[in-house]
């Protein structure tokens, strides 16, 4: 890490945004199994029928940790955006482009736009999902160290 010595070799494991998605360190490693497969998910409660985002392994209404996986549209509109030229975080490229929007009048939630330059994204566009790769976890098993491999969803405009 060029001007921060301090950080050298220690860089990743800070301060790496994403989570682990191995079954071993995470519950919700399904949801990622799902974005692998182009699907977003959440979990919906089977003893309130309430449904929570981002998913959950317990109920935050009824406390009941019997829960299902339910599918969620991969489409949407922009209700509202914000386009962050300076103080953009590690990792990431200006502009960083973040947007709430509206799944089909199933879900409203706050997410990443990206492949979308500057001045491009408007209110009311149409947006999906991408699914792209992140830079593996090194995971330590009987065997050894192993790479995991890791994803992560943004939306694009669709054009």
């Amino acid at each position: 890490m060029i001007g921060i010595p301090y950080l050298e070799g220690k860089y990743a494991a800070t301060m790496d945004l994403y989570s682990q998605q191995s079954k071993e360190f995470n519950r919700n490693y399904k949801f990622y199994e799902h974005l692998r497969e182009g699907r977003l998910t959440t979990t919906r409660c089977r003893s309130c029928g309430q449904r929570m985002y981002p998913p959950r392994v317990m109920c935050p209404y009824c406390t009941s940790d019997d829960l299902e996986w339910v599918d969620l549209p991969t489409r949407g509109k922009v209700l509202v955006f914000v386009e962050q030229y300076q103080g953009v975080p590690q990792g990431f490229e200006a502009p960083h482009i973040l947007a709430i929007i509206d799944l089909q009048g199933e879900l409203r939630f706050t997410t990443r736009i990206v492949n979308c330059k500057a001045g491009e994204l408007k209110e009311g566009d149409e947006v999906r999902m991408v699914v792209f790769p992140l830079p593996p976890s090194l995971v330590e098993t009987r065997n050894g160290i192993e790479e995991r491999e890791r994803v992560f969803y943004a939306f694009e405009p669709v054009r």
